[in-house]
Formats: structure tokens, C-alpha cells, sequence
């Protein structure tokens, strides 16, 4: 049997860039070379395309951007007829390579919010993960909270504001301090990893966190604080989506951020989480609930938090691409409800070509 040709895409023009290095890395060390042949491709964080010659450790680290010997040109072309990927040849002319599958571990802007997702759709090339609709709506806090309210899964009390409405502050702060209180939690609308988000004590940290968060996107999101333990849950699936077991994040700093993820030994994860039976059930059940209204498929990382006193449960967001390397919560949860990472990668791409 012929192997698959799979094209795993890594890096992106965002502020996740990074991220997406380690997730890929894993990918390629982990998917099976005796049912697919791959090929990577590397986008700068300026947006410039290349696929890339060389071997995962240097994707991890990054160094793959000055690994010239090893980058050559090369973007996935929206031609059907071509059905992949269009390389520069080094002479002035082009080649063409044809891709069965794709892979795309990016996270964040312009991998993760339906863009990228449009152009393999036009391309006509199966891909891994959900749609450019679900994905779109999932990147953006707001449009996801407005549907999850709609159809009654439990959110924590927020709202939303635009950068043009700054001028009408303490009009918004007026409102948020009656109905939130303090602290509540300012996020960019759509940005991931917990880039940008921040934890208001008082209206002038409140201000300080509005200018932070729209350094990143136009809207943001402000929601009341919940105090209580960080949960996620794995989907997997399309039709008839699985849930996995319900994990917990003990973050090191005050909520799991960006420096907690990705640079503190301290953070800690713990799988299965401590809740009861019935509070798994339910958390499974809400978020393959979730993944269904929003159209999602193939994947999502389901977050949410749980009072530490009424003990009730907020879904907090739906992660369409979530951090992949085989020690992240994704895989991890999915792995102890026994489906390993490479099966994990083979499911997802099986899925795709579905």
C-alpha cells in the first residue's frame, strides 16, 4: 500500500509562533513513516512560506529559520488541479508536489481562526481539525460565548468592547463593576495561549488591561472572576465525538498564563482531575455538547472552571488546535483514556480524509 503524502505546517504569523514549533516537532517524530511520507512546511512569523529539509530537533528550537541549506520557497497553491504544494525550483522556475493530507499545528491567528482552513478548502486537500466556520467561530471569544449562551451551557457573566468605544470607559467600567465586581479577567477576543490576558484588581488595572489586551485584537472580552479548579477535556471525532477523562491544571502563577504553560516548572497537571464521577460526567457531556453546536470536528481542547464553593461548572473556551506535543493536556488526557499520540495523529488524519 502506498504511503500518504502528509504536509505538517508549522510557525505562522502570530504571537503563538513558537508554540507551534514544539507541537509540530512532536508530530513529525511521532506519526508512522511506514503510513505516510512527510513533508514540512514553515511559515515566518512575517508570513514568508518555506518547506523544510531539515529534522525536528531543529523546528523545536527555532533555528529552522536560518537553516538556509535546508529552506526552500514553497506555499500551498489554491489550484485544484495542483492540489498542493508549488516550490521554487532555485533557476527561476517552479515545481509542483501533490499532498494527500494536511496537518496544520498552528495556533492562534492565521492558523487557528478559519483562514488558513479556507485556503486547503479551496485547494480541494483534506485537512486535520475543524472547518474555517467552526474554527473562525472558536477563535473568537465573543461570537463563542453569544452561541453558548444560546443554547444554555453555563458561562461565567461577561461582556465585550471594541477598541473604538475606549472613550466610553468609565461608562463600561460603571456597568462591569456592578455586574462583575473585582478582579475579573480581560482577554483579547481572539488570541490564544493566554497571550494578552490579564487579571483586573481595580479600575486602573482595569484600564491598564483593556490597552493590553487590544494590542493584540480590536475586541476584547471582560468576564467575571470564578474562583476555582482549572478543568479541560479532549474531543475527538467528527459525527459521534468521544470525550476524554477530565484533567486539572494547577497553574504556578495566580491563572494558568502564558509564562505558566510554556516557562514555569512549578505548573502542574493532573490526570484524572479531582472531582467527583458525576462532575466528569458532566463536564464530558457539556463539552462534546459544545463541539457538536459549534460545527467542530476532528479535535478541540475544552476548558472550564469549577466555583470552589456552589461547585458548579463554567465552560470557560473551546480550543480548536490545541497544544500537540505529547506531554500536552490534549494528548495526555486522551492517552489515559487509551488512545496513545500516534494513534492519536492517525485517528485525526483518518478523520480528515473521511
Amino acid at each position: 500500500m502506498a504511503k500518504l503524502k502528509a504536509a505538517v505546517i508549522f510557525g505562522g504569523a502570530n504571537s503563538e509562533h513558537e508554540v507551534s514549533w514544539r507541537s509540530a516537532a512532536s508530530v513529525i517524530r511521532s506519526i508512522s513513516a511506514d503510513k505516510y511520507d512527510v513533508v514540512t512546511l514553515g511559515i515566518t512569523k512575517d508570513g514568508r512560506w518555506y518547506q523544510y529539509f531539515g529534522t525536528a530537533d531543529q523546528i523545536e528550537d527555532g533555528s529552522w529559520i536560518t537553516d538556509t541549506a535546508h529552506c526552500v520557497p514553497a506555499y500551498i497553491s489554491p489550484d485544484r488541479a495542483i492540489h498542493g504544494i508549488v516550490r521554487d525550483r532555485g533557476d527561476g522556475s517552479c515545481e509542483h508536489e501533490r499532498l494527500d493530507v494536511v496537518l496544520p499545528i498552528l495556533h492562534g491567528k492565521n492558523g487557528e481562526d478559519g483562514t488558513i482552513q479556507g485556503l486547503f478548502e479551496i485547494a480541494g486537500i483534506p485537512y486535520i481539525g475543524c472547518g474555517v466556520l467552526a474554527s473562525a467561530m472558536c477563535m473568537d471569544k465573543a461570537v463563542t460565548n453569544t452561541l453558548l449562551d444560546d443554547i444554555g451551557i453555563r458561562r461565567a457573566p461577561w461582556d465585550s468592547i471594541m477598541e473604538y468605544d475606549l472613550g466610553r470607559f468609565d461608562e463600561f467600567a460603571d456597568c462591569w463593576e456592578q455586574e462583575f465586581g473585582y478582579p475579573m479577567f480581560v482577554k483579547p477576543a481572539n488570541a490564544g495561549s493566554s497571550v494578552g490576558i490579564t487579571k483586573a484588581a481595580d479600575r486602573v488595572h482595569l484600564r491598564q488591561a483593556l490597552d493590553t489586551a487590544f494590542e493584540h485584537d480590536n475586541k476584547v472580552v471582560v468576564e467575571q472572576n470564578i474562583s476555582g479548579q482549572e478543568l479541560e477535556c479532549s474531543v475527538l471525532g467528527h459525527y459521534e465525538p468521544i470525550a476524554s477523562i477530565v484533567g486539572e491544571i494547577i497553574a504556578a502563577n495566580e491563572f494558568y498564563d502564558y509564562e505558566s504553560k510554556y516557562h514555569s516548572a512549578k505548573s502542574e497537571t493532573l490526570i484524572p482531575a479531582r472531582i467527583t464521577a458525576g462532575q466528569q460526567a458532566e463536564i464530558q457531556r457539556t463539552a462534546v455538547s459544545a463541539f457538536l453546536a459549534l460545527g467542530c470536528k476532528g479535535m478541540a481542547r475544552v476548558d472550564f472552571l469549577m466555583d470552589s464553593e456552589t461547585k458548579e461548572i463554567y465552560l470557560n473556551e473551546i480550543n480548536t488546535i490545541p497544544g500537540f506535543t505529547s506531554i500536552s493536556m490534549y494528548s495526555k488526557m486522551l492517552e489515559a483514556s487509551g488512545i496513545p499520540y500516534p494513534e492519536l495523529i492517525d485517528r485525526l488524519i483518518n478523520i480528515a480524509l473521511e
